[in-house]
C-alpha cells in the first residue's frame, strides 16, 4: 500500500508540474504576442496594466523545472529572463536605458523556479553554466538594449526550442547591422568579446558565425568589436 501511495504522489507531482509549465508557456506566448512587435517592447502599455506580467512572474516563482528535462528547463528560464527584464524596466519607466537603473543586472532579484536570482546569475549560473555548449542563448536572452538581438513576439517552448534558437541565431548573424562586414574586415557585437569563451570552444569567432551565415566571412578577416547600443528597445 505504501508503494502505491508513493507512486500516486509522484504521478500527481509530475502531472502538476506539467500542467503548470504548459499554462506558463501558453500565457507567456499571449503576453509576448500582445506587447512585442518588430523586436521591441511596448513598455508604456505594459506599465498601464501590469496584471498579466505580474501573474506570469508569480507563476514562474512557483514552478519547478529540472535540468534532466533540458528543453523545458532552458525554455522556462529564457522566457523568465525576458519577462524579468521587462518587469525591471517598467518599475522605473520611463527610462532611456537599462543601465540607468542601479543594479539592474547584478543587484535586483527575482524569484524564478523557486529561487531568488539576479539577471546576471540567471544567465551565467543557471543557463550558461549548466549548458556551456549552447552559445545560442545569447541570441534569445534580451537585455532591453537595442544592441541585443531582437526579442521575439512569442514564447520559447520546449517542443520547438531547437528551431527557435536556430532561427534567432541565423536571423542575428545574417543581419548586416549586427555583423558588419566590409571587405576583409568584420565588426562583431561586443557580445562576442564579453562571452568570447562561448563562441570559441570549437574554433574562432568567425568559425562560429559562419555556421549560421548565408554569405560566409573570409577565414582571415580582421575582427573588431563595435560599441554596444544600450538605448532602450522600446516601441514609442
Amino acid at each position: 500500500m505504501k508503494k502505491i501511495i508513493i507512486i500516486v504522489c509522484m504521478f500527481a507531482i509530475r502531472f502538476g508540474f506539467s500542467q503548470n509549465t504548459t499554462d506558463f508557456f501558453a500565457k507567456t506566448d499571449t503576453f509576448f504576442r500582445t506587447y512585442v512587435a518588430n523586436g521591441k517592447v511596448k513598455y508604456s502599455s505594459v506599465k498601464k496594466d501590469t496584471a498579466s506580467l505580474d501573474q506570469l512572474l508569480d507563476m514562474a516563482s512557483k514552478i519547478s523545472v529540472f535540468k534532466s528535462d533540458s528543453k523545458t528547463y532552458q525554455a522556462f528560464y529564457i522566457n523568465a529572463y525576458n519577462l524579468a527584464v521587462i518587469k525591471g524596466i517598467i518599475r522605473q519607466h520611463p527610462v532611456k536605458s537599462p543601465l540607468d537603473i542601479k543594479g539592474f543586472f547584478d543587484k535586483i532579484t527575482y524569484t524564478l523556479g523557486g529561487k531568488e536570482t539576479t539577471l546576471n546569475d540567471l544567465e551565467n549560473k543557471i543557463l550558461r553554466k549548466n549548458f556551456p555548449e549552447e552559445a545560442r542563448f545569447h541570441f534569445a536572452l534580451v537585455c532591453a538594449g537595442l544592441g541585443c538581438p531582437p526579442i521575439i513576439n512569442s514564447a520559447y517552448k520546449p517542443a520547438i526550442l531547437e528551431q527557435q534558437l536556430q532561427r534567432q541565431t541565423e536571423k542575428s548573424l545574417n543581419d548586416p547591422n549586427f555583423i558588419k562586414v566590409k571587405g576583409n574586415k568584420v565588426q562583431l557585437s561586443e557580445i562576442f568579446e564579453w562571452y568570447k569563451e562561448d563562441f570559441t570552444r570549437n574554433g574562432s569567432e568567425i568559425d562560429f558565425v559562419n555556421q549560421f551565415r548565408k554569405e560566409k566571412i573570409p577565414a582571415g578577416a580582421k575582427v573588431s568589436y563595435y560599441l554596444y547600443n544600450w538605448s532602450l528597445n522600446e516601441i514609442k
